[in-house]
Parts: structure tokens; sequence; C-alpha cells
């Protein structure tokens, strides 16, 4: 999923249109079971949603992956350009935070607009709940890297 192109070519993006992307660690690497690295890049969910460029539904920070689930609010920001601005802010907070440089995503992602209530519900359930799956814990509780507005 995670290496797909197919999906760039004829991406349309929507202000106030909902948004679940999926953004993978470059090489599949999981650089996120850091701790300190994956709350630099929750930190920057967070800011994102405060700068107004989007609301967020949920997100789920696994190892080697992202999964954030929002609202585009931004009219002059595309998805891809606003995906392209996370990516290039999380890069610069956590290379320089690993005293590295170099890619930390892949270069494409996946999405998937939500058209219907119910699919919103549905994949906000997916996401809170891609850590237990995974079985990095049996609690959602015990996870630290996941939010859901459904739930605060």
């Amino acid at each position: 999923m995670c290496d797909s192109n197919k999906r760039v070519k004829g991406r349309h993006s929507a202000r106030y249109s909902f948004y679940s992307v999926t953004i993978c660690c470059e090489q599949r690497i999981p650089i996120f079971a850091n701790f300190g690295i994956a709350c630099v890049v929750s930190q920057q969910i967070y800011q994102f949603s405060r700068s107004k460029s989007v609301s967020t539904i949920c997100f789920s920070l696994m190892p080697d992956h992202l999964h954030w689930l929002f609202q585009l609010q931004d009219e002059t920001m595309s998805l891809s350009r606003l995906i392209g601005q996370f990516k290039s802010t999380t890069k610069l907070k956590v290379n320089r935070k690993r005293g590295l440089s170099g890619r930390i995503w892949q270069a494409n992602f996946y999405d998937h607009r939500i058209r219907a209530e119910s699919d919103l519900i549905q994949q906000s359930r997916y996401i809170v709940a891609n850590p237990l799956r995974a079985g990095l814990v049996k609690n959602i509780g015990n996870y630290p890297f996941w939010d859901c507005c459904y739930l605060g």
C-alpha cells in the first residue's frame, strides 16, 4: 500500500473534505519506535491542526508509518502540498533530533477521501485500533501515539 504511486495521478483535493492518509517511513524503517522521535512527529500533527490547515479527527503513529484522518481547512492548500509540508517539517525536526540527515518518509502516500459519515466513523475506528491489531499493546489506553476527537 505505501509503495503505490497509482493514486497520485488522479489526486484531487477540496477544502472541507475529509481524508484518511497513510504515510510510510523510508524503507519501512521503524524510526518511530523511538519515544522521543515519535513525540516530535505527534507534536507536528497537533501543530498542523493549530495552524488551521487541517482539523484532525484522529491519528495513530505506528513504528514505521502514520495513519492520519483529517478535514482539509485551508482553501489555498492542496492535499499533496499539505502532506509535502508535513513531511518536510517532520523530516527536519526528526533529523535534528537524531543528528542525522536524509529521508524519513517514502516519496508517495496513500489517501482516501471520506464521502459518508459512516465511512468517517469506520476509518476512525480502524486508525485508533491499529496499535491493537499490530500487537503493540493490549489496551489502546496504553499506547501513547494516537488521538481521536470522538474519544476526547
